[in-house]
């Protein structure tokens, strides 16, 4: 769906199957996901192509991220569901990987995700409140970091040329960031860039739903800004080897700019977040509670900006190592098929 997050986590998974196996993948543009990857895709929302694609398939996998919460609507757990369901009933081997479930603020959904996972061949998870939700079912999955932490990276296309900081700020539309406090963070930006004499990338890490706000950021922002898309998940986790310091919003940007260097500060709209920025002690907001002096929030970016690095190399390395068991699920059950 053109979301760099979802896209990295493709990219892990299709770097972690065994080689013999040969991957089609459920896509919202499968044109666009057979011309990237390299790989059979098709439309996810064509119910005779889903059916016959089960049909010609030996092992089902959920790919990696939260597909199982309500907090948007009822239909994503029902659609990833049924679809997981579907997989069983035809005899299919079937993976959780990767997830992270929840939250699921409903009985049904709560109900939906227990029995469907119930009947998976193995699971695994990106987190602990995750773990600790399943283990409470009597589900025992294993637990390892987001697979992205494992992300290969590649040479990306060139940062700006510029000797100045570089800052890069990956916000998305969501409920939590109302206009008022989005207006807040764009005068903290300002405020910020001109006391640290930075530089500041604006990142739409989904241009169909980020890119408005990234064009509101530079319209107020008179220089030393760029909006950059790289739509290649290995590179862009590779820009940010070149990024002094990082304010994102999404879970994917925090995890790719921790993971090559960059000192990150978070502004949480999804437990998911917030349970990244407990396990790294990372610096940050909750966006319901975000300061309403622009001030107080161009002073935390300051101070962090001049921290050495945030996340020790051998605690990054550590995660990279873990991600991967990950890998070692799939290979369990793939090649035990």
């Amino acid at each position: 769906m053109g979301n760099a997050g979802d896209e990295a986590l493709l990219m892990s998974l299709l770097q972690m199957l065994p080689e013999s196996v040969e991957p089609i993948v459920l896509s919202g543009n499968p044109k666009a996901t057979k011309k990237s990857y390299g790989v059979y895709s098709c439309d996810r929302k064509s119910t005779f192509t889903l059916l016959k694609v089960l049909q010609q398939s030996d092992i089902f996998i959920w790919g990696g991220g939260s597909l199982m919460q309500d907090a948007t609507s009822l239909a994503s757990p029902v659609y990833y569901a049924g679809l997981m369901a579907l997989a069983q009933q035809r005899g299919l081997k079937t993976i959780a990987w990767a997830q992270g479930v929840g939250p699921l603020n409903k009985s049904f959904t709560r109900w939906l995700t227990k029995q469907v996972l119930l009947g998976c061949d193995a699971i695994s998870v990106r987190d602990g409140a995750s773990a600790k939700l399943l283990s409470d079912w009597q589900i025992e999955p294993v637990l390892a970091p987001d697979p992205v932490w494992a992300l290969a990276s590649e040479a990306a296309p060139a940062l700006p040329d510029t000797d100045k900081p570089i800052v890069a700020v990956v916000l998305r539309s969501h409920p939590l960031l109302t206009k008022q406090r989005l207006q807040t963070l764009i005068q903290a930006l300002k405020d910020f860039q001109i006391q640290s004499n930075s530089f500041i990338l604006l990142l739409p890490f989904q241009p169909e739903r980020d890119m408005a706000i990234a064009k509101q950021i530079s319209a107020q922002i008179e220089s030393d800004t760029k909006i950059l898309t790289i739509p290649n998940p290995k590179q862009l986790k590779g820009l940010f080897e070149g990024v002094k310091m990082t304010i994102g919003m999404r879970l994917h940007s925090l995890i790719m700019a921790a993971g090559s260097g960059s000192n990150c500060f978070a502004l949480s709209y999804d437990p998911k977040v917030t349970q990244l920025m407990s396990e790294l002690n990372m610096p940050g907001y909750e966006l319901q509670t975000l300061p309403n002096e622009s001030r107080t929030i161009a002073a935390a970016w300051l101070e962090h900006l001049e921290q050495p690095r945030a996340i020790e190399q051998i605690k990054i390395d550590s995660l990279v190592d873990r991600a991967l068991i990950h890998q070692q699920l799939l290979q369990s059950v793939i090649l035990n098929n």
